[in-house]
């Protein structure tokens, strides 16, 4: 268990909660807390999906500028295969994952909402990648992720500006995935990350993969990975289980083993 990072797991659901008062602002102890968290959610079979929520105020108002501010670049060059590979774990979770979004989610914390599969946030929500006001780019995969969310446009007038979006200017542009009152959004995340419980672990897995590494290649390449991903699943308990129930029930009545 993290001391700034932890996972907490009820009926089949995780939380991985950033609590680094009063900003969480991300420095390398949660950096590698979150590489360990996320190993231990890979390691568990009673997580089905994963919730990362900062707490009522905030999610993460960016990396910590303090523990940076001296860094030369040899030490950067360094600290960099961390900054990114903590959000790479997150990012390489093989279980949906969706952010619950507080307060502000910038720099180093919009990448960590930026590395999960959806984004919830709050009504007040702020989100943004500030980095160039301090005369540096986005290190944490933002540069990519964000171009890849909003499209390469939208991600430059963000990260060349380093201007704040609200939630509504967040949703119109994709960055979020759903707007609620900020007294709802860890509840609705939970809410979406429960459907997944009993569910077919194995191709919800494989369809996460297909989608992510379908990104980064050519169409022909993606559909290549998907036929692996899809003739896998006939190797699998669940493909049968789900087959047969779908052919003596009907749809979405299948219990699944996760094998």
């Amino acid at each position: 268990m993290g001391e700034l990072v932890r996972l907490e797991v009820s009926d089949g659901v995780g939380t991985i909660r950033l609590d680094r008062p009063k900003m969480n602002a991300l420095n390398a102890q949660m950096q590698r807390e979150m590489v360990e968290v996320c190993a231990e959610v890979e390691s568990r079979d009673d997580v089905s999906a994963v919730v990362v929520h900062g707490g009522e105020r905030v999610f993460a108002a960016g990396a910590d500028i303090k523990e940076m501010a001296d860094m030369t670049h040899e030490d950067m060059t360094s600290h960099a295969h961390l900054l990114q590979d903590f959000t790479k774990s997150l990012a390489g979770l093989s279980v949906p994952t969706v952010s619950a979004i507080t307060g502000f989610a910038l720099g180093g914390g919009c990448e960590v909402a930026l590395s999960t599969d959806l984004r919830f946030a709050a009504d007040t929500a702020k989100l943004g990648q500030p980095e160039i006001l301090l005369g540096i780019i986005p290190g944490a995969g933002g540069t990519q992720r964000l171009a890849r969310l909003v499209g390469p446009a939208r991600a430059k007038d963000l990260i060349f500006t380093g201007r704040f979006v609200d939630a509504q200017e967040a949703l119109a542009i994709g960055l979020v995935d759903q707007v609620h009152p900020a007294d709802e959004v860890y509840d609705k995340a939970v809410e979406w990350a429960t459907q997944f419980v009993g569910g077919p672990r194995l191709a919800l897995s494989a369809a996460k993969r297909a989608i992510d590494q379908g990104l980064d290649v050519s169409l022909d390449e993606g559909i290549g990975v998907e036929r692996e991903e899809f003739a896998a699943l006939f190797a699998t308990e669940d493909q049968k289980a789900g087959m047969v129930s779908f052919m003596e029930n009907g749809p979405g009545k299948a219990t699944f083993q996760g094998r």
